[in-house]
């Protein structure tokens, strides 16, 4: 494994940081509240301004009207969105996961009407995934589509899904035939999510935010000309958009998490209890080298990742590995900060009410984008090639 950086490697990076310099909003985009359409409309401007600078879907053949950067300027890519506090992506969804399944498995039609979408910012996808009953075991589904003419007709119900609220577009995993095995008998489809039948409810978390949404589908027709992929083939497609979302979930977290280690740093030489200051308690040194420790042996792992990714393209297992690792360590991370910060942190009026939020919100983090226990199974029978447990 090389971490060092080509010189192409260079030049990308130093092209796209010259660039977010000149063209970074000047003041930070945050929304007024849960439903603040002038942020979303300020999301959508922004990701039309990186598709005008040739800067959306980086990853993305250039056919496609990618750059077909490499997984390593990939990575680069986002941790200097993540360096530069750049607006949130409203392309998480539709550039790492839809667009290179469309690719891969869409049509000709499909392909020309919405990879261009997706890049400028005209839509905003969602994926119908999980179910109530089904969570990270996703062949276990039970949302139906049932082939009426020239459309599907769908009913079910799906959770857990991010920008439901605000998508466009859903790229929705579909029983077809119920008499097929689990694993089989899928089918994936393209849904308006402006479709008659569809309603959107969010699902309050412990943070207080609403990231996550429960979606119905009431009879809802899909045109059969938007099933992607062969019909009862939908597990294939499954594994590959769950492999690019685990693949690119790593890439800009190290910046996230090095930066709130800085914040943390400076508040211990800041804050005092008994009236000594924070960072002079041996335990809170001790747990801060830990938490450094951590961090850098993520960002390590990433590395091998992506250098492995390099030179070959597909997306493999070992996501899970960092799936694991980086949901895990957060969760250890932000515990340890509220210890060394003390009753205050757990206040909204102490540093705007940052580390309670961070606290509450990774309690998430090892259920969202497949288990911890999901990923485990993963690694033990596909990477370890240990054998199934029944």
């Amino acid at each position: 494994m090389d971490l060092n950086l080509t010189k192409s490697e260079q030049q990308f990076r130093d092209d796209f940081r010259a660039w977010l310099k000149d063209n970074l909003p000047e003041e930070p985009i945050k929304p007024a509240g849960e439903n603040d359409a002038g942020y979303w409309k300020h999301l959508r401007a922004w990701q039309n301004k990186l598709f005008q600078g040739g800067w959306a879907g980086v990853s993305w053949p250039k056919e496609f009207g990618g750059r077909g950067a490499t997984p390593i300027e990939a990575a680069l890519y986002l941790q200097e969105l993540a360096a530069c506090d750049a607006p949130e992506s409203i392309g998480t969804i539709g550039e790492g996961l839809v667009g290179p399944t469309i690719m891969a498995q869409g049509s000709e039609e499909q392909k020309l009407f919405f990879l261009p979408r997706i890049l400028n910012g005209a839509d905003i996808w969602c994926q119908g995934f999980s179910e109530p009953n089904s969570g990270s075991d996703v062949a276990s589904l039970s949302t139906r589509a049932v082939r009426d003419g020239d459309d599907f007709i769908v009913n079910g119900q799906k959770t857990w899904t991010s920008f439901a609220n605000v998508a466009d577009w859903c790229l929705l995993l579909v029983r077809t035939d119920t008499q097929a095995p689990k694993h089989k008998g899928i089918s994936a489809l393209l849904v308006d999510m402006k479709s008659e039948g569809v309603t959107v409810r969010p699902l309050r978390q412990l943070s207080g935010d609403s990231a996550f949404n429960e979606m119905f589908f009431t009879n809802v027709r899909v045109p059969a000309s938007n099933l992607i992929g062969q019909l009862n083939n939908g597990w294939r497609i499954t594994i590959t958009a769950l492999m690019n979302e685990r693949a690119n979930l790593g890439s800009g977290f190290y910046i996230q998490f090095k930066k709130t280690l800085d914040q943390l740093i400076r508040l211990m030489k800041e804050e005092k209890s008994n009236g000594k200051r924070l960072a002079d308690d041996p335990i809170n040194r001790q747990k801060i080298a830990q938490i450094y420790l951590e961090l850098e042996i993520f960002k390590l792992t990433t590395n091998r990742a992506l250098s492995k990714i390099a030179h070959n393209a597909t997306p493999g297992p070992e996501g899970s590995i960092l799936k694991i690792y980086w949901s895990e360590m957060n969760q250890r991370f932000v515990q340890a900060a509220m210890e060394i910060l003390g009753d205050q942190s757990q206040l909204k009026d102490f540093d705007e009410g940052a580390w309670a939020y961070r606290y509450l919100r990774s309690r998430g983090n090892t259920i969202e984008a497949g288990t911890s226990e999901i990923q485990r199974n993963i690694v033990a029978q596909r990477v370890l090639g240990l054998p199934r447990s029944y």
